[in-house]
C-alpha cells in the first residue's frame, strides 16, 4: 500500500511506544499484589486501587484528549505526540528503580497522572496523523494496519516479559520508553494537516471541503480553531449528525464493557485459577498475536467485501461472545479459547474511527478523533465505579452466590447495548458525503 510507506516512521514509533508501555502489563498484577498483599491470591485493596487509577485516568483523558487533538490541528501532530512520548518515561523509571511498597505508590501516583495524557492522546494523535496521510477510501485499512502494528508491539513486549525476571522487565521497559521518545523526535515527519486533500485530490476530498448542503447527514462545520473546544462545542459536534451520535453510543458502551472486562479479568483469573506472571503473559501473548494477525491480514481482506458497518457488527458480536465465555470459564484453558475471539473483536475501534473520520474535513481530524477518545475516556471513568466494587464483591467470601465471573458477564451485557446501537445504524449513514 503506497500510503503506508509514508507512515513508516509513525508505525515504528507506535511499535516502540506499545512495546515500552505494555511490557509491564503482564507483571503489574504480581507487582501490585506483592507490594500491597504479599502471599495472597485475592486482595480487595489492589482491585480498588486499580479501579481508582482507571477512573482518574479516564477523567483526565476526557478533559485533555479533545484539547490535545484540537491543538494538534493548529500546531501539528508531531509537536503534540512528544507529550505522551516523554511523559510515559517517568512512571516506568520509578518501577525500574524499585518495586517496594513506597516506590509502588510513587509509581501509582505518577502513572495515574501521566496516563491522562498518554493513553488517549497517543492514539488520537496517531490516528489523526494517519488520516492526514491516507485518502478516505483506504483509511479503514490504514487504521487497521496501525492497530495491528500496535498489537505487534504489545506481542513483542509480552514475549520479553514472559522470559525476563520482573526487575529486568521493568528496567528494559524504561529504557525502551526513552528510545521511543528519541526516535519520534529524530525521525517522525510533521504532516500538513491534510491540506493537500482540499487542493484538487479528488480521491481524498472531504465533506468539509465542499459547499454546504441541506442534507441532514452532511458533516457539520466545526468552529474556527482559535481556542480549545468547549464542552458545548463538543456536544454540538456529536449531536449534529446521527452517525456521530450513534458512533458515540457504540464507543461508550463498548468502552464501558471492555474496560470493565480488562480491569476484572486478571484478578478473576488469579482468584479462580491461581494464574501467575507466566500464565498472564501467555494469555496476553495469544491476544496480541491474534490481534496483530487480524489487523494486518484479516481486516484488510474483509473491509472491501463487507464494509465498515457490517464488520463493526461482527466485531461487536465477537466482543460479547468472548466476555461471556470468560465469565463462565470452568477450567484454566477456557480463557485461552476466549482470547481467540480477538481475531474479530479487535476491529471495533478501527471501524468506528474510520466511520467518523469520513464525516469531517482534514483540519478537524484531531478534534473529532479527540472527541471520540473523550467518549471512550468517559466510559473509562464510569466503568471502574461499577465494576471495581462488583468484582471485589464477586471474588469475596461475602457474595451470596457463587459466580466469580459475574462482573465479566455484566461487561458482556454492556457490549450488547453497543451491538444493538450499531445494528440501528443505516448503511447509508456510514458512507462519506460527496457531490
Amino acid at each position: 500500500m503506497e500510503e503506508l510507506a509514508e507512515l513508516g516512521h509513525l508505525l515504528v514509533f507506535a511499535f516502540l511506544f506499545f512495546f515500552s508501555n505494555f511490557m509491564v502489563g503482564s507483571v503489574i498484577t504480581d507487582v501490585t499484589m506483592g507490594a500491597l498483599c504479599p502471599g495472597r491470591d485475592a486482595c480487595s485493596l489492589a482491585i480498588y486501587l486499580t479501579g481508582v487509577q482507571q477512573a482518574v485516568t479516564g477523567l483526565g483523558a476526557l478533559v485533555l484528549t479533545p484539547v490535545v487533538g484540537n491543538l494538534s490541528d493548529r500546531y501539528g501532530r508531531k509537536a503534540l505526540l512528544a507529550l505522551p512520548a516523554t511523559a510515559s518515561i517517568v512512571p516506568l523509571g520509578i518501577l525500574a528503580y524499585s518495586r517496594t511498597r513506597g516506590y509502588f505508590y510513587a509509581y501509582y501516583v505518577t502513572k495515574m497522572l501521566t496516563a491522562t495524557v498518554c493513553e488517549g492522546s497517543m492514539m488520537c494523535l496517531s490516528l489523526a496523523y494517519v488520516a492526514d496521510r491516507v485518502p478516505e477510501g483506504r483509511r479503514a485499512v490504514a487504521f487497521g494496519v496501525f492497530t495491528g502494528v500496535c498489537s505487534a508491539g504489545f506481542v513483542a513486549s509480552t514475549i520479553a516479559a514472559r522470559f525476563l525476571p520482573v526487575s529486568t522487565t521493568c528496567q528494559v521497559s524504561a529504557v525502551a520508553a526513552v528510545v521511543t521518545a528519541v526516535y519520534m523526535k529524530a525521525f517522525l515527519q510533521e504532516t500538513d494537516g491534510g491540506a493537500s486533500s482540499c487542493k484538487g485530490d479528488e480521491e481524498a476530498s472531504q465533506p468539509l471541503c465542499l459547499p454546504s448542503s441541506s442534507s441532514e447527514e452532511l458533516s457539520p462545520r466545526l468552529p474556527p480553531l482559535r481556542k480549545a473546544p468547549s464542552l458545548s462545542e463538543i456536544a454540538a459536534l456529536l449531536t449534529s449528525s446521527s452517525t456521530f451520535s450513534r458512533a458515540a453510543v457504540v464507543t461508550f458502551f463498548h468502552g464501558l464493557g471492555e474496560t470493565g472486562l480488562l480491569n476484572a479479568l486478571l484478578y478473576f483469573l488469579k482468584a479462580k485459577f491461581h494464574y501467575s506472571k507466566n500464565q498472564y503473559a501467555n494469555l496476553l501473548l495469544i491476544i496480541g498475536i491474534i490481534g496483530s494477525f487480524s489487523q494486518l491480514t484479516v481486516m484488510p481482506a474483509l473491509v472491501p467485501k463487507l464494509g465498515e458497518q457490517k464488520l463493526l457488527i461482527i466485531a461487536l458480536i465477537a466482543s460479547c461472545g468472548h466476555a461471556f465465555l470468560y465469565s463462565i470459564a470452568w477450567s484454566f484453558w477456557v480463557p485461552y479459547l476466549a482470547a481467540s475471539f480477538v481475531i474479530l473483536s479487535i476491529s471495533v475501534t478501527p471501524c468506528i474511527r474510520s466511520i467518523i473520520s469520513k464525516k469531517v474535513g482534514p483540519f478537524e481530524q484531531g478534534m473529532v478523533q479527540g472527541c471520540i477518545t473523550g467518549i471512550s475516556s468517559t466510559a473509562n471513568v464510569i466503568s471502574p465505579l461499577i465494576f471495581t466494587p462488583l468484582t471485589a464483591w464477586c471474588l469475596s467470601e461475602a457474595t451470596p452466590f457463587y459466580f466469580k465471573g459475574f462482573s465479566l458477564a455484566c461487561a458482556g451485557f454492556a457490549m450488547l447495548v453497543a451491538l444493538a446501537t450499531s445494528i440501528s445504524m443505516r448503511p447509508a449513514e456510514v458512507q462519506p458525503d460527496r457531490k
